[in-house]
């Protein structure tokens, strides 16, 4: 991701001698477009090397919020954590990369770089904020903690700023910043780690399920101050979510997952007005209803994939598709992009395109 400023040679360990500026003014860099080409991560188990992501594609215009959806076990966390270059063991990035404008292919970062690179240019809310928070320190020590990790000069104007983003989503900063995590509600954690994130002036923002477990007023809070800080910011957004009405509600794009693939992307619009996959025609019918006739909420058939028995080829998603082929038994779809559409299906691709034109080149 871009940092808040580049030395004259603009590379991403080049810092400016504002270290301290915290705010983004018209001299921050525009929001960083990210490429993910070909990426496969794999985990060691007792069966050998498995993949969790098989060769994905993802395309993130800058400046946009993306959605990642998908049942549990799909990769949408995977690749999350992929974009950051923070797999774990036992798993491993094995290919691919990840280009991120301003910095480059993360996957071959690491060390001192990478250290810097987290948290500056990229931040990261996860799932469950009170992991990612120390329970003997304050929230106030910590982020002088971060700042300290970061070389950053003007701890003060570090402090403000810190302030400024917790008044602005609502909280009192000062109390927030003299609290420990268990002094804090879900949703004040998840407020604070939406602060973490940004306080470094990080211009690509990656939420993981930045909702979960919240109750609906407060999940209603956490999206508005998601929308408004990411405009008023300038920001590229990734959020990984399995709720389409928060994907429905939030976000510019959405990338549907399934298996370790990206099976569907396109516009939010477009693909829950018209979804072409399969699975994401599933996924929606399974969304509770309402209103209307409650019976036309149907589950998807069979269990999502583990590592273990993902098809060894083939589609992904070809033991659970009602329209499967006998071609989906033995070659993999490819992904085909079609007025900014695109969709990994063979049943799809043998189908007209979408609005009845003709497909481009």
């Amino acid at each position: 991701m871009t940092t808040l400023s580049h030395g004259p040679s603009g590379s991403p360990g080049s810092h400016s001698s504002e270290e301290g500026d915290l705010v983004a003014g018209p001299a921050a860099p525009p929001p960083p477009g990210v490429r993910v080409r070909d990426l496969v991560v794999v985990y060691k188990t007792p069966l050998g090397e498995l993949p969790a992501l098989g060769g994905v594609g993802l395309t993130v215009d800058p400046g946009t919020i993306t959605g990642i959806v998908g049942e549990s076990g799909s990769g949408k966390s995977t690749l999350a954590l992929s974009l950051l270059n923070a797999v774990q063991p036992p798993g491993r990035i094995a290919s691919g990369s990840v280009e991120i404008d301003g910095l480059g292919d993360v996957v071959r970062l690491d060390g001192d770089p990478l250290r810097r690179a987290r948290g500056r240019h990229l931040g990261y809310v996860f799932q469950a904020a009170q992991n990612s928070l120390n329970p003997l320190k304050t929230i106030g020590k910590q982020l002088l903690d971060l700042g300290r990790s970061h070389g950053v000069a003007d701890l003060a104007a570090l402090v403000r700023d810190a302030k400024d983003l917790l008044g602005r989503m609502g909280l009192d900063g000062a109390r927030v910043l003299d609290s420990h995590q268990h002094e804090l509600s879900g949703g004040m954690r998840q407020r604070v780690g939406i602060m973490l994130a940004l306080v470094l002036n990080a211009r690509l923002v990656i939420l993981d399920e930045p909702t979960t477990a919240l109750d609906m007023i407060t999940q209603a809070t956490i999206l508005r101050i998601i929308r408004e800080i990411h405009k008023e910011r300038g920001l590229t957004t990734l959020m990984i979510t399995h709720d389409m009405g928060v994907a429905a509600e939030v976000t510019d794009h959405l990338a549907v997952m399934y298996g370790g693939q990206v099976v569907e992307h396109g516009r939010t619009t477009e693909v829950l007005g018209s979804p072409a996959h399969p699975y994401t025609q599933g996924l929606i019918r399974a969304i509770p209803r309402l209103s209307g006739d409650i019976t036309k909420a149907s589950a998807l058939p069979g269990r999502p994939p583990t590592l273990g028995t993902l098809p060894k080829q083939g589609c992904v998603f070809q033991e659970r598709c009602p329209v499967r082929m006998d071609v989906c038994a033995t070659v993999a779809p490819p992904p085909v992009t079609t007025h900014g559409r695109t969709v990994a299906c063979h049943a799809t691709a043998a189908a007209p395109p979408l609005d009845g034109r003709k497909e481009q080149p």
